[in-house]
């Protein structure tokens, strides 16, 4: 594997030389250059290609989120800033990784082998996650904490006003999500909605009845006005016939 070319971009100074004497250290990665805000990269861009942006948030012209919302194929992001409180929506934007400053050396390795990992999956392409090598897991804000959350741990989620509750392997969480945005998060492939109330991870379901899905410790209502789409998903093709 070639090493990974990399982009400091803060509009700090001693932020920036901190960063780089980091990816100095490290033998796989290649620091190629840095600016003080993401309209730098178009000059960088137009002599290199970088494939990992190490990014700061507030920054005077363009903050580090402007920058995701308004672009898609680009190389692999890691947030590193002093603010804790865009961790969610960095997320949701499919950044590699988020590290509150001040951050060790130790912190910093971690995120990059992080994104070594996703550099060898897309096979020395710039942009490895558009070959769908996602995170397995989410965070989702409950009260003033991000809670980490793997998809595989999650049994079902229950809508309750303005508020949902995920529960999963490991306990619950009640995060400030619509049922909508939860569905949006989880994807329809491993979730089905059983009820205008409840979302079910598909292979948690150990049996269903005309009016109640059962799964390990639980019991959820089965809607009639999803009851038919259930049954296709859950059942076309993995029931057992003569």
């Amino acid at each position: 594997m070639r090493p990974i070319n990399c982009v400091v971009i803060d509009d700090e100074p001693l932020a920036r030389e901190g960063l780089i004497n980091y990816i100095q250290k490290i033998e796989f990665l290649t620091f190629i250059g840095e600016g003080s805000d993401p309209t730098d990269l178009f000059a960088i861009e137009k002599n290199q290609s970088p494939d990992l942006i190490f990014m700061d948030i507030q920054m005077p012209t363009m903050t580090g989120i402007e920058y995701l919302k308004s672009t898609k194929n680009r190389p692999m992001v890691i947030i590193t800033t002093a603010y804790p409180s865009y961790a969610l929506e960095g997320f949701e934007l499919d950044v590699l990784d988020y590290m509150v400053k001040p951050i060790t050396f130790e912190r910093f390795f971690k995120g990059v082998y992080k994104a070594k990992d996703y550099f060898s999956i897309g096979k020395g392409e710039t942009n490895p996650l558009s070959f769908n090598a996602k995170p397995d897991y989410f965070f989702v804000k409950c009260d003033s904490v991000f809670e980490k959350i793997f998809f595989n741990d999650v049994a079902y989620v229950q809508a309750l006003q303005n508020y949902v509750i995920i529960y999963t392997s490991h306990g619950k969480f009640m995060p400030l999500l619509t049922m909508k945005r939860m569905e949006e998060l989880l994807g329809s492939e491993k979730f089905i909605r059983v009820h205008k109330s409840y979302l079910v991870a598909v292979d948690k379901i150990r049996s269903i009845e005309s009016t109640r899905i059962k799964l390990e410790g639980a019991e959820i209502p089965l809607s009639r006005n999803y009851k038919d789409a259930v049954f296709k998903k859950v059942l076309d093709k993995s029931l057992f016939k003569k």
